[in-house]
C-alpha cells in the first residue's frame, strides 16, 4: 500500500491517484525497487484536494482518519510506504518526521510502515533521490521477508485497487 498526502491538481482532474510528475517519479521508483505499480494499492491521507494545493490541515486529516483506517483494514497490506509528512505523521504519530523516521520499518498492526519523502519533493530537492530509492528498496525487502515468512495463502485473493490488482 502506498499512502500519500492528498490529491493534487492532476489527480483531481483525472480522478486517479499519483499521476503527473509525482506519479511518473513514483512509477520509476517502484520499478527500480522491483515493485509493480499495478500491484500496489494507492491512496492518500486526505481524500479531497486542499485549496491551492496546500498541505492538509490537521482537521482535514482527522475527517478522513476513519476512511484510511478502513482502507488499511480491507487491503491488509504487508508494507505501507508513507510518502511525505502528512502520511508519516498520520501513520506513525504526530511527532514523527520523515527525516528521522525513514530508513527502517515501523510496526503498525500486522504490517510495517516505511517512511520516505514524497515523489513530488524529488523535483524540488534532487539530493533526496538516493534516500528515497533506499527507502523503496527497504519496502521491497520487507515485503519479500514477510512473503517468505508467511508462505501461506494470499492475504487478498481478488480485487481491484484504484489503479490495478492488489498485491497478494
Amino acid at each position: 500500500m502506498i499512502v500519500g498526502e492528498a490529491p493534487g491538481e492532476d489527480e483531481d482532474a483525472t480522478g486517479l491517484p499519483f499521476v503527473g510528475a509525482a506519479g511518473r517519479n513514483l512509477t520509476r521508483l517502484l520499478a527500480e525497487a522491483g515493485l509493480d505499480r499495478k500491484k500496489c494499492y494507492l491512496t492518500n491521507v486526505v481524500k479531497c484536494r486542499p485549496p491551492a494545493n496546500r498541505r492538509p490541515h490537521p482537521g482535514e486529516v482527522a475527517k478522513c482518519w476513519d476512511y484510511l483506517d478502513a482502507q488499511i483494514a480491507l487491503v491488509r497490506p504487508r508494507v505501507i510506504l508513507a510518502l511525505g509528512s502528512a502520511a508519516v505523521r498520520r501513520l506513525l504519530g504526530p511527532g514523527a518526521f520523515v527525516g528521522t523516521s525513514r530508513g527502517s520499518g515501523h510496526p503498525l498492526g500486522e504490517c510495517a510502515v516505511v517512511a520516505t519523502y514524497h515523489p513530488a519533493a524529488l523535483n524540488r530537492k534532487r539530493g533526496r533521490k538516493d534516500q528515497v530509492r533506499d527507502d523503496f528498496a527497504l519496502a521491497k525487502r520487507l515485503l519479500d521477508e514477510q512473503r517468505t515468512a508467511s508462505q501461506g495463502s494470499p492475504r487478498v485473493s481478488e480485487g481491484q485497487s484504484q489503479v490495478g490488482e492488489l498485491d497478494t
